[in-house]
């Protein structure tokens, strides 16, 4: 069981060690204004705020969100194009490499269009699924990020392209589709933090004991804001309290975090 005392001493490790736990936060599948996005960032009280915005829906009005607030392309149209018998994908190897490459391009195109500077170029695959030989053609689009779920294999899966990953996911979707639970969501801060901060303690620094996790990857949180129900707030509004007293953690931006060094 994992609790929330389990996660101030994981913290007071880092601190004790004379290290800060870089934490980074992404919120999927953004679209428009509304009183559950305003919660969210009400919840999240100033801390940076990575906003996974779908490209072709996304309204010019999510411009008005405060300035701690960043928009990174989310897919283009974020729907399902593989077929039945495989796992949901927009941009899977069932589509030609131009077409998928244009959409990519458009939906980037749009949100600089509509964000300026505050559209970073860190593709979100929907799903958190691309086709791995179609990585290294997001550079082709403009794009030096990207951003899927669990520990990254590479800090650059491809020339001139970094990956931060989110490895926390507060929603149970294989059952209840509701929060997961304390003990789930903070045992998987938990062990990421802890991978990170053995890891990073060693000569090599690069990675954990068991060579899984880059101690360099800050802790990504990924949130559904459409989808949460008064659990998930209710953590959230914990989590972000605890973490942002606590001196040896700190949040990023997208940007700081995708260019922590190794």
């Amino acid at each position: 069981m994992s609790s929330w005392d389990d996660l101030d001493r994981e913290l007071d490790a880092w601190g004790e060690a004379g290290r800060v736990a870089s934490l980074w936060w992404r919120d999927d599948d953004a679209r428009r204004p509304g009183p559950r996005l305003n919660r969210l960032i009400e919840v999240g009280d100033g801390l940076p705020l990575a906003l996974a915005a779908v490209p072709a829906e996304a309204e010019a009005s999510l411009a008005d969100l405060p300035a701690n607030v960043s928009f990174l392309p989310h897919g283009w149209r974020h729907v399902n194009l593989a077929p039945a018998s495989e796992k949901k994908c927009e941009f899977g190897p069932h589509r030609p490499a131009f077409d998928r490459l244009a959409d990519v391009a458009l939906g980037w195109t749009r949100l600089r269009h509509l964000f300026g500077e505050r559209a970073r170029p860190i593709f979100v695959p929907p799903w958190n699924r691309i086709d791995p030989a179609f990585v290294a053609r997001l550079g082709h689009a403009g794009l030096t990020g990207l951003s899927r779920f669990g520990p990254r294999k590479a800090m650059h899966p491809a020339p001139g392209l970094t990956e931060m990953n989110c490895h926390v996911d507060i929603i149970d979707w294989r059952g209840t589709r509701g929060f997961v639970g304390d003990d789930a969501a903070l045992a998987q801060f938990i062990a990421h933090l802890g991978a990170r901060r053995i890891g990073g303690a060693r000569q090599d620094a690069a990675t954990s004991v068991d060579g899984s996790v880059d101690a360099a990857e800050a802790t990504g949180l990924m949130t559904h804001h459409a989808v949460h129900d008064a659990e998930c707030w209710e953590f959230l509004g914990k989590l972000c309290r605890n973490t942002a007293k606590h001196d040896a953690a700190r949040w990023l931006s997208a940007d700081e975090a995708a260019s922590l060094p190794p």
